[in-house]
């Protein structure tokens, strides 16, 4: 059906764009582009600073942006922007603007063809415009983002409206599912196993968020460390309250999916693959945080970390969306 195929390319465009947007904020690429909508007063970004025509940049803008960082905005010229051009960040930054236009495009396919639906239509069609709102706002607040020069709090609702359209698309996409075979589960356990899975679900949303917040700490730290080995952070990182309650609130997703995993594990009729993804990302994500937390603040390993949480929002909401199908086939086991 084509309207759960544009849900799932929206889906996959969103997780994409997350990982490319984490990319950005690990490499201090946020004001790669400086401007919005174009790059350096660019359509295609600039490869070097002689390719930059300072008269189209909004020099008032470099001051604000300068006098919110404690610089004196009078000693922003035309020459001080162009020795801040660096062109690994600018396309970098332009590269993470590409990858949002397949997102832009499948949504708008998608609230399009969503009054073809055949099961579920007006809610999928109520959806899939809400899609559509979400990403554009997201968009805007995009813009906003780098207007406001990167300001902690509109990064941090970039994310939350992000994680919010993973779980609209996975809705969408499951109400628009072809028939399968319904979940099969002793009565007796799935009202606990569905409470679980909600409580991780949110508590999963939470420490995203918080997560979110502490790459903005990051960022600061990553000003005032300059110069500093990425593994000399850990000891700066480690004083942030912030810091302490993500690392701490991580352990309440490892108790609620083990005791999904365990409870599920009871009283299953069949296989069911969910609870064990989630169990395992869980661990994985939980490794990569002692890797942050005692060896360094790796790039790559931020990127990976980030990019799971999307992965597993989008794998837990559609567990929930099973325990919830009407279909769902309760048995007893003896």
């Amino acid at each position: 059906m084509i309207v759960n195929r544009l849900a799932w390319i929206a889906l996959f465009s969103l997780i994409l764009l997350v990982v490319v947007g984490a990319t950005v904020r690990v490499t201090g690429s946020g004001l790669g582009c400086p401007d919005w909508p174009t790059c350096w007063g660019c359509i295609i970004p600039p490869t070097s600073a002689d390719q930059i025509d300072v008269s189209k940049l909004d020099m008032a803008k470099f001051k604000r942006h300068a006098a919110k960082k404690g610089i004196d905005p009078d000693t922003i010229t035309r020459d001080t922007v162009l020795a801040s051009f660096d062109p690994v960040h600018t396309w970098i930054e332009f590269f993470n603007r590409l990858t949002s236009l397949p997102l832009g495009f499948s949504t708008l396919l998608l609230a399009i063809v969503s009054f073809w639906a055949k099961r579920y239509k007006w809610w999928v069609v109520g959806l899939s415009w809400f899609c559509l709102a979400d990403v554009i706002g997201n968009a805007i607040m995009g813009a906003v983002v780098v207007s406001s020069g990167l300001q902690p709090g509109i990064i941090t609702l970039h994310m939350a409206l992000a994680f919010l359209l993973i779980a609209v698309l996975v809705t969408i996409i499951w109400m628009t599912r072809p028939d399968d075979a319904p979940l099969q589960i002793d009565s007796r356990y799935r009202k606990s196993i569905l409470i679980a899975s909600l409580i991780f679900f949110a508590c999963l949303f939470c420490e995203g968020l918080m997560g979110s917040q502490l790459r903005e700490q990051t960022d600061e730290l990553a000003i005032a460390a300059a110069g500093l080995d990425r593994s000399e952070w850990i000891e700066q990182l480690g004083t942030m309250l912030i810091y302490k309650v993500h690392r701490s609130f991580s352990w309440t997703l490892l108790v609620t999916s083990a005791l999904v995993l365990f409870w599920v594990g009871k009283a299953e009729s069949g296989k069911i693959a969910e609870p064990k993804w989630i169990f395992a990302m869980v661990i994985a994500m939980m490794l990569m945080g002692i890797v942050l937390a005692h060896v360094a603040i790796l790039q790559l390993v931020q990127v990976l970390h980030v990019g799971c949480t999307a992965v597993l929002l989008a794998i837990t909401w559609h567990w929930i969306l099973r325990l919830l199908a009407k279909k769902t086939t309760v048995v007893n086991k003896a």
